[in-house]
């Protein structure tokens, strides 16, 4: 069988979301194709994945952004900041709706009821709000964790809101009731995500602990659990089909099934701090925060197992005849009418603002047009529209291995000794190194060959600096090295100028990416926070080649690391 010529997992983008460091994103789950992030900047922004440029910048907030989350169809989206308020937006219409404020601490995570008009909201203050959106303030408290609240999730069918929290528990609340239904204690780590199933009585929570624990929600007990990963599990979604799992680490990501407990597959993704999940068609999509940049990836799930291997059907009961969720859905009226109605208890203090006062500083700032009216005003919303085709994100080619394979071919033949690595060997980047016994055999001693004159002229010596710094050592012995041990050698200072190189560029990047949309101050701030004189020079070059781009604001950036470059130990 010939193998695949396209990844099954790939880096789709990497960019500068702001001009400072990103503290949260978030998914659109309904497509997976938009995202939002927030930041330090108290700005939330709003991309199309797999494009590098901001569509809408929402401000208003008046500290750090700490969670966003879009609404079920990706019109709305909330933020909450470290000030413990909440800013609602409407996309389509590009303006703020409410301002919410009511929590004592930093807001870590949010979601939107599934049908009803409400939000809830979990914080630092170890309490979960329910807020009304059209009475604009909080209707009800759950009051019980003992540590901040990580993630939330309402169930399919609307009834609960289920809390994740840092003290290790997993608690589910009736929203009809006002009361804690249930706690679930058996992690033994934070638990940092929960995940309803799309239709059984289920719940998965993944957690610190490095285990994801799938929940039974007709006697509340635990069923099962996976193996632990070698790190914690940051984020968990459901196949949309409920098939199963798929968990999220900082370098894997592992599909599941559970009852028994199983893997079905493990990809190296190595996507760091991964904040959030989201299947779109045939692809997984996942997103990753690192300072002021964001990544995104992109799974094949045709070459995934166990979907991958048969066509996946629908589950509507699984082998255990677990009930499903049965969501309220009247046939002549509208589903929000017949969505037992939360219980509430006596407005707190503050929890609602005075629009004219507070949304007038709140500013939806439209960056790209176009984008914005394809991706929030869409044609398809009209009944007899078609609906804006996305196809799938084209899968780049297998890294070419044939240059890997010749050198492999080149090294010369290494003799086993004993069933054991000898315990002179070494490693370095992961290959093994031959020790001193086993070189291979070495030419007859010479004499080393004089240094070439013009090292010693004065005039062609950079100032500061000793040539013999990139020299290769003097060695000791009077044996000349093997021809192996010169290809190590070579190839040790190749690979650290390859990392050097490939850093440089990343950076350059990442410039380039803020300065082509326009914020060249943002830029420049950003390549003096590199501490790297190299992309300083890099940026000088094109400011060089742009005089009218020089200004007062340019020169008061870059004048200090002007100055560091002038006293600076080498040439550039």
């Amino acid at each position: 069988m010939t193998a695949p010529t396209t990844k099954r997992a790939w880096k789709l983008q990497e960019f500068v979301a702001h001009g400072a460091n990103v503290n949260c994103l978030a998914l659109g789950h309904k497509t997976g194709r938009v995202m939002v992030t927030g930041g330090d900047d108290r700005k939330v922004n709003l991309w199309t994945v797999g494009k590098p440029n901001c569509i809408m910048s929402l401000s208003g907030h008046t500290s750090p952004v700490e969670a966003v989350r879009f609404g079920n169809a990706e019109e709305m989206v909330v933020a909450g900041s470290m000030s413990g308020a909440l800013k609602l937006w409407d996309l389509e219409q590009a303006k703020i709706i409410r301002t919410l404020t009511g929590h004592k601490a930093n807001i870590r995570c949010l979601d939107f009821h599934p049908y009803g008009d409400f939000v809830a909201s979990g914080s630092l203050d170890t309490n979960v709000k329910l807020w009304d959106i059209r009475r604009k303030g909080c209707i009800f408290t759950y009051k019980g964790h003992s540590n901040g609240v990580n993630c939330l999730r309402f169930s399919p069918d609307g009834r609960w809101v289920a809390s994740a929290s840092e003290d290790m528990t997993v608690k589910i609340w009736d929203l009809a009731a006002g009361k804690l239904l249930v706690d679930l204690k058996q992690h033994s780590g934070a638990v940092n995500s929960i995940e309803f199933h799309p239709s059984e009585y289920l719940l998965a929570s993944g957690s610190s602990d490095r285990s994801i624990r799938f929940w039974e929600l007709e006697k509340f007990q635990c069923v099962d659990c996976t193996d632990y990963d070698n790190n914690a599990i940051r984020s968990v979604v459901f196949h949309p089909d409920g098939a199963c799992i798929f968990g999220g680490s900082t370098e894997l990501l592992k599909v599941y099934g559970w009852e028994p407990s199983r893997c079905f597959d493990s990809v190296n993704m190595s996507w760091g701090k991964v904040a959030d999940m989201a299947i779109a068609q045939t692809q997984l999509i996942g997103a990753s925060i690192n300072q002021t940049t964001v990544s995104t990836f992109v799974l094949d799930l045709t070459r995934v197992a166990p979907l991958g291997q048969v066509p996946s059907t629908p589950l509507p009961l699984s082998s255990s005849g677990r009930k499903n969720f049965t969501p309220d859905r009247p046939s002549t009226t509208s589903t929000k009418q017949q969505i037992p109605k939360p219980a509430e208890e006596p407005e707190e203090p503050g929890s609602i603002l005075d629009d004219a006062t507070e949304d007038n500083s709140s500013v939806a700032d439209v960056k790209d047009l176009k984008e914005y009216e394809e991706v929030f005003k869409p044609n398809h919303k009209l009944a007899l529209s078609p609906p804006r085709k996305m196809d799938p994100f084209p899968a780049p080619k297998e890294d070419d291995v044939s240059v890997a394979n010749q050198m492999k071919s080149l090294a010369p033949f290494q003799p086993a000794v004993g069933s054991t690595k000898p315990s002179g060997s070494e490693t370095y980047r992961g290959e093994s190194r031959i020790p001193p016994q086993y070189r291979a055999p070495s030419l007859p001693p010479q004499q080393p060959a004089a240094p070439h004159q013009s090292y010693q002229t004065p005039s062609n010596k950079p100032a500061g600096l000793d040539p013999a710094d990139f020299m290769p050592p003097q060695q000791p012995s009077t044996m000349a090295i093997g021809d192996y041990d010169a290809l190590g050698q070579m190839s040790k200072g190749h690979n650290s100028m390859s990392a050097l190189l490939a850093a440089r560029n990343k950076n350059l990047q990442i410039v380039r990416a803020m300065w082509s949309s326009g914020n060249v101050r943002t830029a420049l701030e950003s390549a003096i926070q590199m501490q790297d004189n190299s992309v300083i020079v890099d940026v000088l070059n094109v400011l060089n080649d742009k005089p009218l781009d020089w200004n007062l604001d340019v020169i008061d950036l870059l004048i200090l690391p002007i100055y560091k470059l002038l006293i600076s130990r080498y040439e550039v």
